[in-house]
């Protein structure tokens, strides 16, 4: 299978491998995956290129994109919008960044569902902003939001955005439907905006899981933004181009105008790649998540036999959220990387008992991760 071909990034200047260069120890930690592109992307992206001409191009006169995302939701989601709802972004970090900017005042309160990825717990600092932590609690073998705490800091007139992300990345969780309704009852009751970054959304490997974009919950009238991209899913993060997803056309004025001056246009290679992914890589899609389940359900069964870890399934994403706290060591990020492992630390998610590993890989190089693991627990 095309997945299990191994690939060497190294001479590309990967982000991934070069945080561990020159040692040995197996990079499974930045949420990109080792899987290369799906040729219709890849001949898109030579298309493009041999044209020869790389001038400014609008994102939103680029048809085909715009078309594409359109398409896409509707046939994914049974969403249907319009393509003025469409804002392209460098990526979701910048996205909810300006979100921050948009909706907020300086010393306003931002929610946060943690734990989470480095950048968005970072996102209200930096901002100028006072972040509030909506942990996550395990209930029947699943984590989710404590929506009991959310409604109690929800309540603080200081509250103006909660930012959430939809599948949960590190824990891998796809909110239910009475799950985000709730969240909505919260956030509008409480005159809470709400920020979905929804980047792993095409991902979902609970065949029973199914995934609903915030903004699609009619409560919210337009008025949530919602973050999404191929990146994750099609491996073209460096590509850098993602959307919001913003109905209200007042929410999006605010956005526009607190991206203005500070954030570029997405790329024209982003537009042609986004556009490909969405129209002509079905059955590519089919195949990774196909993979995917497979590689879960092999780390979900090695993990359970290893005496200290702890693993729930996750639903969705290509990570795993790997509880260490039975290792009984300091510092579970050092234990691994000496055990020749390199995952995310927990301690930037939030919990320094978690590690995340990225399962994105090829099967063998998953093994060889577990046999290393094996070996020293």
């Amino acid at each position: 299978m095309q997945f299990d071909k191994i690939i060497d990034r190294t001479p590309s200047y990967a982000l991934k491998w070069a945080k561990y260069k020159d040692s040995d120890i197996l990079p499974m930690w930045i949420a990109d995956t080792e899987f290369r592109c799906a040729e219709p992307i890849l001949d898109a992206l030579k298309a493009r290129t041999e044209h020869g001409l790389m001038g400014y191009t609008l994102p939103a006169d680029h048809v085909g994109a715009n078309q594409a995302v359109v398409d896409w939701l509707a046939r994914q989601y049974d969403w249907h919008i319009s393509a003025d709802s469409i804002v392209w972004t460098p990526g979701v970090v910048p996205a909810f960044n300006v979100a921050c900017k948009a909706l907020c005042q300086p010393g306003d309160k931002v929610l946060i569902q943690t734990p989470n990825y480095p950048p968005l717990i970072a996102a209200p600092k930096l901002n100028n902003l006072v972040k509030v932590d909506i942990g996550t609690v395990e209930i029947d073998g699943r984590w989710a939001i404590d929506l009991d705490e959310l409604e109690k800091q929800a309540a603080d007139p200081k509250c103006k955005l909660f930012i959430i992300c939809n599948p949960m990345n590190p824990v891998g969780s796809v909110l239910t439907e009475q799950e985000l309704q709730r969240i909505a009852d919260i956030c509008l009751s409480n005159n809470v905006m709400l920020c979905s970054d929804e980047i792993h959304c095409d991902i979902i490997l609970d065949e029973k899981a199914k995934h609903i974009p915030a903004g699609k919950l009619p409560d919210f009238k337009g008025q949530a933004i919602t973050l999404m991209a191929a990146s994750k899913t099609f491996n073209v993060a460096g590509l850098g181009t993602s959307f919001a997803i913003i109905e209200d056309p007042a929410t999006r004025q605010k956005f526009n105008s607190a991206a203005r001056g500070l954030v570029p246009w997405v790329t024209v290679l982003g537009l042609t790649a986004t556009q490909a992914a969405f129209t002509e890589c079905d059955d590519w899609h089919q195949e990774l998540l196909r993979y995917l389940r497979g590689n879960r359900d092999y780390l979900v069964a090695e993990i359970a036999k290893i005496n200290g870890l702890k693993l729930l399934a996750p639903q969705a994403t290509f990570l795993a959220w790997i509880d260490a706290s039975g290792l009984g060591v300091e510092n579970p990020q050092k234990h691994f990387e000496d055990l020749g492992v390199g995952p995310s630390p927990g301690v930037d998610f939030g919990d320094k008992n978690f590690i995340r590993i990225n399962f994105g890989c090829p099967r063998s190089q998953l093994e060889q991760a577990v046999a290393r693991i094996k070996a020293g627990c």
